[in-house]
C-alpha cells in the first residue's frame, strides 16, 4: 500500500470517532453554560425558575430516549453514514435556534426540538455493527465510547470559558458550526457502506430477551456514570471542601471520572479478547459496586477521587463490550433502543441521586448504587446469548 492509500485508510479509522468526539464536545460545550442563561433570560420568580431549569435541562434527553429506537431502525434500515451527516448537521441548526430563543418557554422548545433530532451515535453503533470481524465491531465500539466521554470532558471546559468571554448565544452559535463540521468530516472520511447493505431491511438475529438484558446493563452502568456531578455541591463540604474551592475541587473530580471512564473504554476490547466475556463483565460489575460502596466511607477528597476513578475504570468498560456482543447481530431498531438506555441514564442519575441525597445521607446513595451493580451480576451471566456475546 502506497504512502497516501495508508494515509487516507488511516484517516477514516479516525473520521468516525473524531465526528463523534466533535458532537459530544458540542453538547458539553454549550450545556455548561445553559443553566446560567437560564437564570439569566427569566421573567419568572426564583422557584418557577427553578422549575423551568430542570424541565429544559432534561426535555432533550427525555424526547431522545423515546426518538432513539426510530430513528435506529431508520439507520438500520438505510445508510447509516447519510444519516449521521443529516443528524449532526441538523443538530447544529437546533443550536441556532437555542441561540436566537428569547425566552424561557422559546429555548424549552427548542430543546424538544434537539430531541426528536435523535443521537448520532446511534448510526456510530450501527457502522461499528456492520464492520463483520467481533474483534473490529469491539475496536470501534471501544473507540466511540471513548470519544464520547473525551468530549464529555473536555467540553465544559472549554465551555465555560468561551460562555464567560462570548456569551451563551454566541457559544451556540459556535458549537452549532462546530457541529456541522463534523458532518463535513463524516462525509469526507468515513467509507461508503456496500450498496447492498443501504437497501437492507433485516431486523437482527438478536432476540428481544437478548437486547433487553444488554439495555438492562446499560442502563445499570450509565447511572453509575452520571450520577455524581449532581451532588457535588452537597457532598464536597462534609469533606472539609471550602465554599471558594468547591468549583475547582468538583471539576477536579469530574475530570478525573471522565478520564477512567475513557481509559476504561479504550482497554475494553483487549478485555474482551483476554476473559470470557460474561465472567468479564461480572467481575468488573462487581468491582464497581465495591468501589462504589467504598465511597460511603470515604473522608477526604483524595480518598473519594481514587475510588472513584478506580469505580469508574471498571464500570467503563460494561458499555463497549456488551454492545460489541450483539451490535452485529442486532437491527437498527435494537440498537436505537440499547443507545436510548445510555442517553436515558443521563437524566435518570442526577434525578436518582439528588432524589435519594434530599430524603438521607449520601451513604445511602453510594449503597443503592452498589445494589444496582450487583443486581446487574445475575444479568451479565445469563445463560442465553446474552449481553456477553458467546463466550
Amino acid at each position: 500500500m502506497s504512502a497516501p492509500s495508508r494515509w487516507r485508510a488511516g484517516a477514516s479509522r479516525l473520521a468516525l470517532p473524531t465526528a463523534i468526539f466533535v458532537g459530544s464536545f458540542s453538547w458539553s460545550f454549550v450545556f455548561v453554560s445553559l443553566p446560567f442563561h437560564i437564570q439569566h433570560i427569566s421573567t419568572w420568580d426564583p422557584r418557577s425558575t427553578l422549575r423551568w431549569t430542570g424541565w429544559i435541562l432534561g426535555v432533550t434527553s427525555l424526547v431522545t430516549v423515546a426518538t432513539a429506537p426510530l430513528w435506529g431502525r431508520i439507520g438500520g434500515r438505510g445508510d447509516p453514514k447519510r444519516l449521521f451527516m443529516i443528524v449532526q448537521a441538523l443538530q447544529g441548526v437546533g443550536f441556532f435556534g437555542m441561540a436566537v430563543a428569547r425566552t424561557l418557554p422559546e429555548l424549552f422548545v427548542s430543546r424538544i426540538v434537539l430531541g426528536f433530532m435523535g443521537a448520532v451515535s446511534t448510526f456510530a453503533f450501527i457502522i461499528a455493527g456492520r464492520a463483520g470481524d467481533p474483534r473490529e465491531v469491539r475496536r470501534q465500539v471501544g473507540a466511540a465510547q471513548s470519544a464520547m466521554t473525551v468530549g464529555q470532558v473536555i467540553g465544559p471546559l472549554v465551555g465555560a470559558i468561551a460562555a464567560a468571554r462570548l456569551g451563551f448565544r454566541a457559544s451556540c452559535v459556535v458549537g452549532g458550526l462546530i457541529l456541522c463540521a463534523g458532518a463535513g468530516l463524516v462525509a469526507w472520511g468515513v467509507p461508503d457502506p456496500p450498496k447492498d447493505e443501504t437497501s437492507s431491511t433485516t431486523v437482527g438475529t438478536a432476540s428481544f430477551h437478548e437486547v433487553t438484558a444488554v439495555v438492562l446493563l446499560i442502563l445499570g452502568a450509565s447511572i453509575q456514570l452520571f450520577f455524581l456531578p449532581s451532588i457535588l455541591p452537597q457532598i464536597l463540604p462534609p469533606m472539609g471542601v471550602a465554599a471558594a474551592d468547591m468549583l475547582e475541587i468538583g471539576g477536579v473530580l469530574i475530570f478525573v471520572s471522565g478520564v477512567a471512564a475513557a481509559g476504561g473504554s479504550l482497554v475494553a476490547p483487549r478485555l474482551a479478547e483476554v476473559f470470557p466475556r460474561r465472567w468479564l463483565l461480572a467481575g468488573l460489575l462487581t468491582a464497581s459496586g465495591v468501589c462504589a460502596s467504598g465511597l460511603a466511607i470515604a473522608s477526604s477528597v483524595a480518598v473519594f477521587g481514587a475510588l472513584r476513578f478506580l469505580q469508574v475504570m471498571f464500570i467503563a468498560p460494561v458499555f463497549p463490550i456488551s454492545v460489541a456482543g450483539i451490535a452485529h447481530r442486532a437491527g437498527g431498531q435494537a440498537i436505537g433502543a440499547i443507545n436510548a438506555a445510555r442517553i436515558g441514564a443521563a437524566f435518570i442519575g442526577p434525578v436518582l441521586a439528588t432524589t435519594v441525597l434530599a430524603v438521607g445521607p449520601p451513604a445511602v446513595l453510594y449503597l443503592l448504587l452498589t445494589a444496582v451493580a450487583l443486581a446487574s451480576v445475575p444479568v451479565a451471566t445469563w445463560r442465553g446469548r446474552a449481553p456477553a456475546g458467546g463466550r
